[in-house]
């Protein structure tokens, strides 16, 4: 056996035992925040453990089209062997993941429907998980099959729209909103724009360096299988940490906010609300509480009182949803602020809340967390004139309802990192070839790689700074293309028209796949 072999043979092994520890963490740690709760039945922990299993396969999956593009440019251009390269790049997507805030798991999860995201532990909810999973799979596979690097973000954004719809569909006698359609399009411009970005910045980054960095070896296409010279071999196993990293810290995400999704709905009680809080900062909260519901109150007009017969937290939901809040409505959000603090106030951490009451308490800190964010960044911020005292108390109210309940923990992200690295280990050749030979009519060179690597990194870098999604694949490819026409290298029409096709496909076939898959799940449970 060669020593590349047996190099690789080891590696096998390690990652392996890496993911063995990782899933045996995991347990260890499901185990103990299970301990004190009531025993479900055996149904609920059974179908917890499929939606959890379905969700690390989303995740495995994503690695063989987002992961592989990381590793791209140091295998294609020999700068690492691929095992060291999987494995490289897999740490630093493990290291991305776990330093993420979860800002763009709970932007991901925003976009869903109101009533789907309250009653997470229903019929509805199951069916709601299972959809957007199974047809985010079933896309990725189909065109990792055919090679195209298509975006897993596009494909759990179109999941997320198909399901939003079908659920509005079938419970129209209900009045059930569809999906949160502003969200929608403030991920869809990010997802949009990207690309467009990633082709124009990668470019003007080549034809740059072409003028500070006259290196003529940096300019070439990788010659059989030499490596190539050190100072570039650093460039590029540089722009593959920093694309890798970024990744982790973005894509990783998706997955992470998937997974919290399924813990809330299955077993609440452990997971609804962030026992990890510090009893000293959860001691501010009520003092916040009052701030801020005192700041809802100078907002509205004299006189304004609720009748006693006012259901608070369906007229908070109606400002979520409309995104136009009445007076009424924000008499609304100040009087379920103080319901609240009132059954918060029972307990002096969140581990020690009443069992019954946590599902309760975590939906009306949902509905209080939502509306705070239109009255802070939206219309209401200009419909009410706040000045910078309120936005100041409701921040600090915001930031302690938020840490309640917007957090991951970290065995989640440990799972979610080891599944895009596995993913990576076993699907990354088809995605190198095409990124490499077949974007562009002449092969990748080191300058372009780098270019469009550096340029990827960036861009997913400042979507994290805001808490957007962008997708990997769609950023890196577009730059490469930038990258050629900016050499006028030419491109290849054929692949080009494929990219484009998957990426005009995507939501509208997973909008489709997810929105009957959801009926299907509905009639099933």
């Amino acid at each position: 056996m060669s020593a590349s072999g047996k190099t690789g043979k080891v590696s096998k092994i390690l990652f392996l035992l890496i993911l063995l520890g990782g899933l045996a963490y995991a347990g260890v740690c499901i185990y103990h925040d299970l301990q004190g709760v009531p025993s479900s039945s055996l149904l609920v922990y059974a179908l917890l453990t499929v939606a959890l299993l379905i969700a690390l396969a989303f995740e495995f999956v994503n690695g063989f089209h987002d992961t592989a593009n990381a590793v791209a440019s140091v295998i294609y251009t020999h700068s690492l062997k691929p095992n060291t390269a999987v494995i490289w790049s897999g740490v630093f997507n493990f290291l991305g993941v776990m330093l993420s805030t979860g800002a763009v798991a709970y932007g991901i999860v925003s976009l869903l429907p109101v009533e789907l995201i309250l009653h997470m532990g229903s019929d509805v909810g199951y069916a709601m998980i299972f959809a957007l999973l199974c047809a985010a799979i079933i896309w990725n596979l189909s065109t990792w099959w055919l090679g195209l690097p298509a975006s897993s973000s596009h494909t759990l954004i179109g999941s997320i729209i198909g399901v939003g719809v079908a659920n509005q569909l079938m419970s129209a006698h209900q009045n059930t909103s569809g999906v949160s359609w502003r969200q929608v399009i403030n991920v869809g411009e990010s997802l949009l724009f990207s690309p467009l970005l990633g082709f124009v910045l990668a470019a003007l980054l080549l034809i740059l360096s072409k003028k500070l960095l006259r290196i003529p070896a940096l300019y070439k296409a990788p010659e059989n299988d030499a490596p190539p010279p050190w100072p570039i071999r650093l460039l590029l196993i540089f722009t593959c940490t920093t694309v890798s990293f970024a990744h982790g810290s973005n894509d990783g995400q998706k997955g992470m906010g998937l997974i919290m999704l399924i813990l809330i709905g299955t077993v609440p009680m452990a997971y609804a609300l962030n026992h990890a809080v510090p009893k000293e900062e959860w001691a501010k909260f009520s003092a916040n509480s009052l701030a801020a519901q005192k700041t809802i109150e100078d907002l509205l007009p004299p006189g304004l009182v609720l009748h006693t017969d006012t259901d608070a937290r369906a007229k908070v939901m109606a400002l979520v949803e409309d995104k136009q809040g009445t007076p009424e409505q924000l008499a609304a959000l100040g009087q379920l602020i103080q319901i609240v603090k009132h059954d918060v106030s029972k307990s002096a951490s969140l581990r020690n809340l009443p069992p019954e009451q946590v599902g309760n308490i975590r939906n009306d800190m949902y509905l209080v967390s939502e509306s705070l964010t239109l009255l802070q960044k939206n219309i209401l911020h200009r419909q009410y004139n706040l000045n910078a005292v309120q936005l100041d108390r409701l921040n600090a109210y915001h930031i302690s309802i938020d840490h309640a309940t917007k957090y991951i923990p970290a065995w989640v992200k440990v799972l979610v990192a080891l599944a895009l690295g596995l993913g990576t280990l076993v699907g990354w050749r088809r995605i190198v070839v095409t990124v490499g030979e077949k974007i562009g009519k002449t092969h990748l060179s080191y300058a372009q790689g780098a270019s469009a690597e550096l340029v990827t990194a960036s861009l997913i870098f400042a979507a994290d700074r805001f808490g957007l999604p962008v997708s990997t694949t769609h950023v890196l490819t577009s730059g490469i293309a930038g990258a050629m026409s900016a050499n006028k290298s030419g491109l290849q029409k054929s692949t080009i028209r494929n990219l484009v096709i998957a990426w005009v496909l995507t939501l509208p076939v997973s909008v489709v796949l997810a929105g009957g898959l959801f009926w299907f799940f509905r009639m099933i449970f």
